[in-house]
């Protein structure tokens, strides 16, 4: 019942706000659906700690700690999003930028965007997870070209094309996944059942599996934003609105990774080697190495923050490469670490370039001294996403790079020269922003920052300690994908 009600209700949202979207409280409304989606993912999460796996729906529907993990962090930041959204929203609204038909055009698809990603980690057929993943990029075609501007119909159209064609691969390495389930399984449904896969994986064609996972990383790739497949990641966030660049940062490349994973595990099981790990562990090198030096030719805050998700993704795209129980632990761990403080961060930057009224790091300056909320929100975001201590990234990164260190000290130089270039690039960027010479006036508003201070509180706090309970569920998790 509880997975019924997690994706009955932002359907349910997405209907209702394509029909009164655009009415005076319908940002509030947008944060009801997705506090009633929150609840659900939390009733949820209780059932699957306290009874374990859960399978519902005549096999259609499967919840495991791997899958509910992300279930939770996605509600999570899904809500507090909504919450960031409502002034952020009108003061588009206010400077001209958004009209009433637009704004019911950014709920219904949030909702709907959010009801997507939700489908796509809670299904069991991965035909259906191949359907959700492309319903997820439709609505964000929608969300980023929502200001209607020639930038913002470019890269919407760049996000289009490139995820378009990366789907359309995905979808041949599920058919020739189905090509090599059905000799064992048999026709019908159940040969595309994860479960049903994950039993028989043993006997299922190594040469087919193989070339269905190369299609399936590749395809699926392409939304995590890995290189050289990352082109149309900078330009969706820098030109979408900031809470759609803060979903995508923080949700969707995570669910694009959840479905690499779930092939990756079918993968390893056929073979017996670890050829599906070298590919993550090489695409993941890549794009942290590529992402860490592009970020230092940047002058738009939101791209350079779109580059610096490129180069977490493509770390914790490594350490799940990696495979074991600690790389696993730590590749999840810095999944829930990066979603929190990325967010962050784009609540911060959002405000920001609302007060500036522009993107260009240049002509930002002085965010101490005009608004010291958003100025430290951003600074305290930046430093946690570089890895000082004590926030949480530290923790997840050490773990990543010891591990590195431990199995493959061949990659460790790579890892720790990427680190410093991009920890370099972006703390000279952010430092002026901040505390720069300013004559602008204060902000004559005060901005919703209580999920900022929230995202990084609970960074903080998982860097500091990590409760017994959620270090239990990371175990768990871990042990799902071969650890």
């Amino acid at each position: 019942m509880e997975i019924y009600w997690l994706l009955g209700i932002p359907l349910t949202g997405g209907t209702f706000l394509a029909l009164w979207g655009c009415r005076r409280h319908a940002p509030e409304i947008n944060a009801l659906f997705s506090l009633a989606t929150l609840a659900a993912a939390a009733w949820l999460t209780r059932r699957i700690i306290e009874q374990g796996p859960l399978t519902v729906g005549d096999g259609w529907f499967f919840i495991d700690s791997f899958n509910v993990f992300l279930v939770a962090l996605t509600a999570f930041v899904a809500f507090t999003t909504a919450l960031f959204s409502r002034p952020y929203m009108r003061i588009e609204a206010e400077h001209g930028r958004l009209n009433p038909q637009r704004l019911r055009l950014y709920h219904s698809s949030y909702q709907i965007f959010i009801g997507a990603m939700l489908l796509a980690l809670t299904t069991n057929n991965m035909g259906i997870l191949w359907v959700a993943m492309e319903a997820a990029t439709l609505a964000t075609v929608l969300l980023v070209s929502l200001y209607r501007t020639p930038a913002s119909l470019e890269a919407a159209w760049k996000y289009f094309i490139l995820c378009g064609v990366g789907i359309a691969l995905a979808l041949f390495g599920t058919i020739l996944l189905y090509f090599a389930a059905e000799k064992v399984l048999g026709p019908g449904g159940t040969a595309l059942l994860w479960t049903e896969l994950d039993g028989v994986k043993g006997e299922l064609e190594p040469t087919v599996l193989q070339l269905a996972f190369v299609f399936l990383l590749v395809g699926y790739g392409t939304k995590v934003g890995l290189a050289p497949l990352h082109s149309w990641l900078p330009d969706a966030h820098a030109e979408g609105p900031t809470p759609v660049s803060a979903v995508l940062s923080g949700l969707l490349l995570n669910v694009a990774l959840y479905a690499v994973m779930r092939s990756k595990v079918l993968v390893d099981g056929a073979l017996g080697t670890d050829m599906a790990g070298n590919l993550m562990m090489g695409f993941g090198l890549l794009s942290v190495v590529l992402a860490a030096f592009l970020i230092r030719r940047q002058t738009d805050v939101k791209r350079m923050f779109a580059y610096s998700s490129i180069e977490h993704m493509g770390l914790i795209t490594f350490a799940f490469g990696m495979g074991g129980a600690v790389a696993n632990f730590a590749a999840l761990l810095h999944m829930t670490m990066h979603s929190l403080t990325k967010s962050a961060i784009f609540f911060a930057v959002g405000h920001a370039t609302q007060k500036a009224g522009t993107q260009l790091m240049d002509d930002i300056r002085g965010l101490i001294r005009t608004n010291p909320t958003i100025g430290w929100g951003l600074m305290l975001g930046t430093v946690a996403i570089l890895g000082v201590p004590p926030f949480g990234v530290f923790a997840s990164e050490f773990l990543i790079i010891t591990t590195a260190m431990h199995d493959h000290p061949w990659a460790t130089p790579f890892l720790l020269l990427a680190l410093g270039v991009a920890f370099a690039s972006i703390f000279g960027k952010v430092q002026p922003m901040v505390f720069g010479e300013t004559e602008l006036p204060k902000l004559p508003y005060q901005p919703a920052l209580t999920p900022v201070f929230m995202h990084l509180g609970l960074v903080l706090m998982l860097g500091l300690f990590i409760p017994a309970y959620l270090a239990d569920w990371y175990r768990q998790a871990a042990q799902l994908l071969g650890g």
